[in-house]
This record gives structure tokens, sequence and C-alpha cells, in this order.
């Protein structure tokens, strides 16, 4: 194992995951469970010792990737090909057009990563909370010479997939979901079709996890049940989001980071400037990408032994970066949804006690990189609220294609926008060897020329409006 794989020191005296959690299968009798959830929600009342030996269960069978992942289940896609050929649905496929890497997932299955011809589906808790995220992934692209309209495309012609709202209040039905989901994915195979390309010439790129894990999860809600594509098929048919008279589903559902994963050596090779050898670099794995519909993500033995999913770990290592294990890595952000609404106190504790906390405590960490819109911003917004309780823990929050641009040259503030962070990025962009009070300093000169309407873009605004 080289440097950059060591583990952290392990902190064993440290109270386990367990205290003070929820766990289903108990009832209480007012109906109402821990803080609203539901009857079936019950404080587990662990001890501290139960505690403990319950995240030892937890890294001995899950950290080392020996949980029984039972017989080999289905794959989705045989489902879908078969689904084809009786007429029920089309399926959007990466051809060689899209320039696609096989990688294999838990179960050793191929998957195609288009790495070209993609169709940008942005995400609501990006563009409103870490706007520096998404223009960091466009960044990428421009600097790979990737051409706007050919080679990529980013269209205001979408929707927010509304799995917050389901997970989070309960409110949405898989219906819903799946119209939703159907509706997007229509639009990515016809959008090039106004700029004089075949259907299917742009593969949608999802960029949020939260969306990455819904639409996994109605993917395949939609071939297992000929109800429910019933139902759904009536909605897209008033909103004309039919071809032929039949869905379309994609062949891959893509998550950016998977993008970033397969093209890593690539931004190392041929953009990286700056050196990260010496930054110390822990990764939190977000849940939506590896939890959730699990068979479908990315392993790889050279990422960690292949005892971690892939995705910003890869990135991290490939720039040469000090990568740091540390012992609550499988653990939610915090996040999770229901709680960060009805019970934000034990998010920001979570996120304090099980994240910002250990990753200083064990690994020392300069940056804590993620790769998932919720995971990011309840790490990076949160760490204020420590203070008031005595703990005064930070590190630096970033997603792993913001850090990698920063190592191939991208502005802290025009393109990677850490100025939008809560947690304090500045020592850890000096670290890299960047001037954070010079670079404010330009940025400080651009607002005024913004302001006199000379306006830089990235992307050409006429190409963003559908049509």
């Amino acid at each position: 194992m080289s440097d950059k794989q060591k583990p952290g020191n392990h902190n064993t005296d440290a109270q386990g995951a367990g205290a003070g959690t929820m766990k289903p299968g108990f009832h209480n009798t007012d109906g109402q469970g821990v803080a609203g959830h539901g009857s079936m929600f019950q404080s587990t009342n662990l001890s501290p010792e139960e505690a403990v030996a319950a995240t030892d269960w937890v890294r001995k069978h899950v950290d080392r990737r020996t949980i029984d992942l039972g017989e080999r289940m289905d794959d989705v896609r045989d489902h879908m090909w078969e689904l084809e050929k009786e007429g029920e649905i089309i399926v959007h496929r990466i051809t060689d057009a899209h320039k696609p890497e096989i990688v294999q997932t838990l179960f050793g299955w191929d998957k195609k990563i288009p790495t070209t011809q993609l169709w940008h589906h942005k995400s609501c808790g990006q563009c409103g909370n870490i706007p520096g995220y998404p223009t960091s992934l466009m960044w990428f692209m421009n600097e790979f010479g990737y051409k706007p309209g050919v080679d990529y495309l980013d269209e205001t012609d979408q929707t927010s997939c509304t799995a917050w709202n389901y997970h989070g209040s309960g409110i949405g039905n898989v219906e819903s979901l799946a119209a939703v989901f159907l509706r997007n994915f229509h639009q990515a195979y016809v959008s090039g079709q106004r700029l004089g390309h075949d259907a299917g010439h742009f593969f949608p790129l999802v960029h949020c996890g939260t969306s990455y894990g819904n639409y996994k999860e109605i993917r395949k809600y939609l071939v297992e049940s000929p109800e429910l594509r019933e139902k759904v098929k009536k909605i897209l048919g008033k909103l004309g989001r039919l071809v032929d008279g039949k869905l379309v589903i994609p062949e891959e559902i893509i998550h950016y980071s998977e993008w970033v994963h397969v093209m890593r050596h690539r931004i190392a090779n041929e953009l990286q400037k700056i050196d990260v050898s010496n930054i110390r670099t822990t990764v939190h794995a977000a849940c939506h990408y590896y939890k959730m519909v699990h068979e479908d993500a990315i392993y790889d033995p050279t990422v960690l032994g292949g005892n971690r999913t892939a995705p910003g770990t890869s990135i991290a290592q490939a720039l040469g970066a000090n990568v740091i294990d540390y012992s609550t890595w499988y653990d939610c952000c915090g996040f999770g949804f229901r709680h960060i609404i009805s019970e934000r106190e034990f998010t920001r504790s979570f996120t304090m006690d099980r994240k910002i906390k250990v990753v200083r405590q064990e690994a020392n960490a300069d940056v804590l990189l993620g790769i998932d819109t919720g995971c990011i911003t309840t790490m990076d917004k949160n760490q204020w609220i420590g203070k008031s309780h005595g703990q005064d823990f930070s590190v630096p929050i970033m997603a792993d294609v913001q850090f990698a641009a920063l190592a191939c040259g991208a502005d802290p503030f025009k393109i990677v926008q850490l100025q939008w962070h809560a947690s304090p990025c500045e020592e850890a962009v000096e670290k890299m060897g960047i001037s954070w009070a010079e670079s404010k300093k330009r940025f400080e000169e651009y607002l005024k020329e913004v302001e006199q309407g000379k306006i830089e873009y990235l992307y050409d605004p006429k190409l963003a409006v559908g049509g």
C-alpha cells in the first residue's frame, strides 16, 4: 500500500455510531415515534458499550467488503433489452460516438461511461448553494476542447428530479417521480435535434447524487412494473414526451463523478499544474451514490484495494494527493433528508461528531472531498454550529471536481467559487500554493467589469435555451 493509500490512525475509543440513533421495528404508544417520524421509529437506548459494538460490526463487515452480497441478482439492463424487443420502450443507447470507457461495478458487471456528447442534468442544490460545483465541471470540458452544442449541451429545458420532496416529506409518489424521470430523459434524447443532430446524440450526465440514486430506483420500478409504465405513459403522452408512442429509458444512469473517474488520468496528465502531494485529503462516500441500487456503483482494485467505491477518491489519487482513510468513512454525512427537515440538530451533531471531528482528529485532513450536493452542503454549512457546543473543529469541504479544478489552475473565485463555502478554505488553497488574497483581488476587479457589462461566459447563453 502506497503512502497515498495508508489509513489514518483510527480512534478506537470514540463512541460508536449506534448511540442516539433510531431503529425500525419497534413501536411506542403515542403513535409519533422519534422526532415525529412515525411509530416504527424509537430510540435504541444503546449503552456506550453496545454502541461501540454496533460500530465495530459495521467496520468489520462493511469496511472490508466481507458483507454477504447474496446470489447474483438480475441486471436491470437485461430486462430493458427484452422490453425494447417487445416494443414497450426505446433504450437510449451509449454508442461509439460517445467514446465510452468501461468500468466494473460491485458485482463485476461492465458499465459504460460516456466521455463526450453529454447532456448536463443540473442540480437544484448545486446551482443554489454550491455554484462552483457545476462550473468546475464545465470548465474541465472547455479545457479539454469540448465544443458546446456538439460535445456537450447545458440547456434550461429540464426540471428538478423532485426526489428531495419525496424522501424529505413523503408527499410525492412513485408515479410523479417516474413521470419527471421520463420527461427529463426524453428531453436529453431529443435535445440535439434542434441543433441538427440525430435523436440520442447527447447522453444525460446527472450532476446530483440525489437525482442519481432516485433515477436508478425509478428505472428499476419502471422496468419491473407494467402497471407503472402504463400509468406514466398516459402522462407522458399528454406532455408530448413519447417517441413513436414509447417511453425512452437510458441504457445507463451516469453520475458526473463517474465521468471524472474515467477522465482522471487525462485530467492529471494533460491539465494538472499544481503539485498537491502535500495535501492531506479525506473523502466522504455519498450514500445516494453507492448505497442506493448498490450494484451500479463503481469499484476499482486500484482505489483503496477495492474496499471503497472509486469515484471521488480516484481523482484525488490520480492528482497525487495524500489520501487518508478514516474510521467513519461509511457513515452518512448527516443530511438524511427527513431529519434535515424535522430534526436538524441531529443532522448538525451527526456531521460534527461522525465526520468533521473524526477527519480532523484521525487524519488531520487539509480538505474533505465529496461527490454529492447534499453531502457537500451539510458538511460545509453546519460547522459553525459546533462552536456553540464546544466542538471547534473545522475542515474545508469541496467537491472532488472543485479540488481537481484548483489543481489544474482554475481560479478559486471565478470558477471554483469557494467564496460561497461556509467552511474555511483559505488555508487549504494557500497550502496548494495559490494566493487567496491575489485571487480575491482579481475577482473584485472582475466584478467591476461585470458591473460595466463586460461578462465572461463559460458557455454560450443562446445554446442554453431549449426549443
